[in-house]
């Protein structure tokens, strides 16, 4: 059982281009404070910050741009490319993540929020504070076809970039609630609105 004072948690997950963005929309035209990992992500590591610090400690001043600023088109390079490297920048920033994602629920006056967690399924065992898991799922011919599209990319690359994440039979093991986000946006109104309900009501139930 997690130790919420007040909201209740829903981790919010899926893989990369399965919809993610279009639901946490909604929910925030809900009025539902949505607190974002990839927003952490980069606040953790912002000039000035201890873990700013410690990447540079770590990986040497050349990670920075001319701003003082991660270069993160650089870096992505490099961890793609070298394992470890990819193991000793997550071990700097994702501790931090989990702590901003924390502190910000533990301040939560609504009856539910929302953590949007993109790799939740490769790092549960962080997250079993959580109360509840939704998944926005499509198949991954879908999620394929997306990326091409919106990232201007080939489909090896596309694929490449889902080998890299925990596959959808992990994800599907760990939701309480599945939102299929396969076909028209617009779906995706009464999905939203359906389990907004639902929060609202666990909220009142929740000791």
């Amino acid at each position: 059982m997690s130790a919420r004072p007040h909201a209740l948690v829903i981790a919010l997950t899926g893989g990369v281009a399965a919809g993610k963005t279009a639901v946490t929309r909604r929910f925030e035209a809900l009025g539902v404070h949505v607190h974002d990992a990839d927003v952490a992500a980069r606040e953790v590591i912002e000039p000035g910050t201890p873990g700013l610090a410690e990447v540079v400690d770590a990986f040497g001043a050349g990670v920075l741009d001319g701003s003082g600023r991660l270069d993160r088109p650089a870096m992505r390079q490099r961890v793609f490319a070298d394992p470890a490297a990819r193991k000793m920048l997550e071990a700097i920033i994702h501790p931090r993540v989990r702590q901003w994602l924390r502190e910000r629920t533990l301040t939560e006056c609504g009856p539910y929020c929302l953590l949007a967690i993109p790799l939740l399924a490769e790092n549960i065992e962080h997250y079993r504070w959580v109360d509840r898991v939704l998944l926005v799922d499509a198949p991954e011919s879908v999620q394929i076809a997306r990326l091409v599209a919106r990232d201007g990319i080939d489909e090896a690359l596309a694929r490449r970039m889902l080998a890299h994440q925990a596959s959808r039979t992990e994800r599907l093991a760990l939701a309480d609630d599945v939102i299929e986000n396969s076909g028209d946006e617009a779906a995706l109104d009464t999905a939203v609105a359906e389990l907004h309900q639902r929060y609202l009501a666990l909220s009142r139930h929740s000791p």
